[in-house]
């Protein structure tokens, strides 16, 4: 008799023990959420807004830089081969940069490859196929090129991933380069396949 109820008390005793356990597991887990970015219960929560990030970069590129510029405003207008370039925007910027707005129309009636628009450095080109990786601006004044920003990976701080346009269809695109100083107003553009012209910038 004393044995059985021995089994018992030690069945007892094992059991509020667990349930005590997984009352403090609980506990620590609804902490964790509300803690610490470096807590067990971050990651998850972390995974899905670099995925958010990643998202507002991609709709950036596909947009262009910003939805700020009137797509009415004609600054210049070059011509490529069946394609027309319009510029709507140049602007300085606070964070040290100028970055170059505008549209590409096919004007021709056969489709057009925007392949040659990223250049001839064979780095860049193959980060970022389909771009305006190839794009820079010339100062004259101060004897200088600039090329679009790019991070250690080659990646461009442009549009990327530009389809075929079709005859008659268009594609609103941007590029960031360092900004020549302040004491440069004007440039020379440059887009692979498009004819140089000069622009103003503003800001």
């Amino acid at each position: 008799m004393s044995i059985r109820r021995s089994t018992r008390s030690r069945t007892a005793v094992a059991a509020v023990s667990l349930t005590a356990a997984l009352a403090l597991a609980l506990t620590g887990c609804g902490t964790d959420g509300g803690g610490k970015a470096g807590d067990a219960g971050s990651p998850p929560s972390s995974a899905p807004s670099k995925s958010s990030d990643g998202d507002k970069e991609a709709k950036q590129e596909d947009t262009a830089a910003g939805d700020n510029v009137d797509p009415n405003a004609n600054l210049a207008e070059v011509r490529g081969s069946g394609l027309t370039l319009v510029i709507n925007q140049v602007k300085r910027d606070s964070g040290g940069f100028v970055t170059v707005q505008g549209t590409i129309k096919n004007v021709s009636d056969r489709t057009q490859n925007s392949s040659s628009w990223a250049g001839t450095e064979t780095a860049v080109a193959n980060s970022n196929a389909n771009s305006v990786a190839g794009a820079t601006l010339v100062d004259k004044a101060g004897k200088k090129r600039y090329y679009v920003l790019r991070d250690t990976e080659n990646r461009c701080l442009c549009t990327t991933g530009i389809t075929p346009l079709s005859a008659g269809e268009s594609t609103p695109i941007f590029m960031q380069f360092p900004a020549p100083p302040s004491t440069t107003a004007e440039v020379d553009f440059t887009l692979p396949t498009f004819a140089t012209t000069s622009l103003k910038i503003s800001g």
